[in-house]
């Protein structure tokens, strides 16, 4: 399987193991990644995200099945749907970015409450340069978290962050040599304060960043590409 779930007494692991493409998710993957977020158990109180090896944390959607997919069942759409459920569990969400989070990867960050990164992680959003745009919260989330002056340098010019700079600018909440250890440890932590709380917290964060219409916006955004991108080539429509 291309997603795994471990848990460690009410502490999960949701891991990505795909190393062999840097973790870049397909329709495959995004359905196995669905399917775990619905099916966590009532006693879990907190989730790590990860992903296996040290190439990547993930590389955002397979360039293969992206080239792939229809305008109206693209991959862009499908991980913005799922990161969205992610986004919306009532536990804290923790990433452990041990490499670089592109595209989707750093959307999928995005997607978690806190990130803790490696000492070789690496963000970056270059969809403007293949035609496209970060559709699965990768400009609403951003600008929330950095505001809109470093989230334009960001999505416009493709810009890389490395793990120092994302600490600095917020994008990260933690630098740790073994990040991984470092979300479990802090995952352990959170999941002993109360769990009623911290759901109510979530909700009311996440009303003051006024996600909802962003999020519309993005998709809209996405599926006018896409078809821009099918009319330029039939063969994809």
């Amino acid at each position: 399987m291309p997603v795994r779930l471990h848990e460690e007494g009410c502490v999960a692991r949701l891991v990505f193991d795909r190393a062999e493409r840097a973790h870049a998710y397909d329709a495959v993957l995004l359905d196995a990644m669905a399917q775990v977020i619905c099916t966590l158990g009532d006693h879990i109180r907190a989730l790590v995200v990860e992903s296996t090896g040290d190439r990547a944390f993930c590389a955002g959607a397979d360039r293969g099945a992206l080239a792939a997919a229809r305008p109206l069942d693209a991959m862009g759409l499908q991980s913005a749907r799922v990161f969205a459920s992610l986004a919306a569990l009532p536990l804290p969400v923790i990433a452990a970015v041990q490499g670089p989070a592109v595209a989707g990867g750093f959307e999928l960050a995005l997607a978690c409450d806190l990130r803790v990164a490696g000492p070789h992680a690496r963000f970056r959003l270059p969809e403007t340069a293949l035609g496209l745009v970060p559709a699965a919260g990768g400009t609403s989330r951003l600008v929330a978290l950095v505001g809109g002056s470093r989230a334009r340098e960001l999505v416009l010019s493709g810009r890389e962050l490395d793990a120092e700079t994302a600490l600095a600018w917020g994008v990260v909440h933690r630098l740790a040599p073994d990040p991984r250890a470092a979300a479990l440890a802090w995952a352990h932590e959170l999941a002993t304060r109360d769990r009623a709380a911290l759901a109510a917290a979530k909700r009311l964060l996440t009303d003051v960043e006024g996600l909802d219409g962003a999020f519309a916006r993005e998709r809209a955004a996405e599926g006018i590409l896409y078809a821009h991108r099918a009319s330029r080539d039939p063969s994809k429509g």
